[in-house]
């Protein structure tokens, strides 16, 4: 990707006002338009509480300047000494613009900043782009299972690598 594709985004911390432009970049992002076997989407009908009142939790947007939420992340965490990253999403219109790395970036540094040592995510086969971007950043292909007749990828970051700071992104 050219540089000079990307797009002037900020990426913020999510505000209430907020949700249904993160409900729009949820369902919009679902393959096969169906929430998956392995997920109730809570979480996104709740962002304040899944993500923002617990410690170790938080969930960014990105917003291009004419104030569209065009991009959304989140990270959790579950087990001690680890990050899930959940819900990345950039609009269709928006996507191979550097937004995507651009969240990315944000999640890896608060679980730096957490003191994560791992952080974990799941994507679907058929979201190939996602794929290309988590391995721009390193991160390795744990497992895959069947679910639902879909094959979900599981992969997995060591922060605790060298420095302990999270590897820069590969070059395209």
């Amino acid at each position: 990707m050219d540089s000079s594709d990307d797009i002037h985004a900020i990426i913020r911390s999510f505000r209430a006002c907020d949700a249904a432009a993160c409900r729009r970049l949820y369902s919009e992002g679902l393959v096969g338009g169906k929430i998956a076997d392995n997920d109730t989407g809570l979480d996104i009908d709740d962002i304040e509480n899944a993500y923002m009142t617990t410690p170790g939790n938080h969930f960014w947007v990105a917003e291009v300047p004419n104030r569209e939420i065009v991009g959304m992340i989140g990270v959790q965490h579950h087990e001690e000494g680890v990050g899930e990253i959940r819900r990345l999403r950039v609009g269709e219109h928006h996507r191979r613009k550097g937004i995507g790395s651009k969240l990315v970036e944000t999640a890896l540094k608060f679980c730096q900043d957490q003191h994560y040592l791992k952080i974990t995510l799941d994507t679907f086969m058929e979201r190939e782009p996602a794929i290309k971007l988590f391995e721009k950043f390193r991160f390795r292909h744990n497992r895959t299972r069947n679910v639902g007749g879909k094959d979900l990828m599981y992969f997995y970051l060591d922060l605790y690598t060298q420095d302990g700071a999270p590897p820069p992104p590969k070059k395209a």
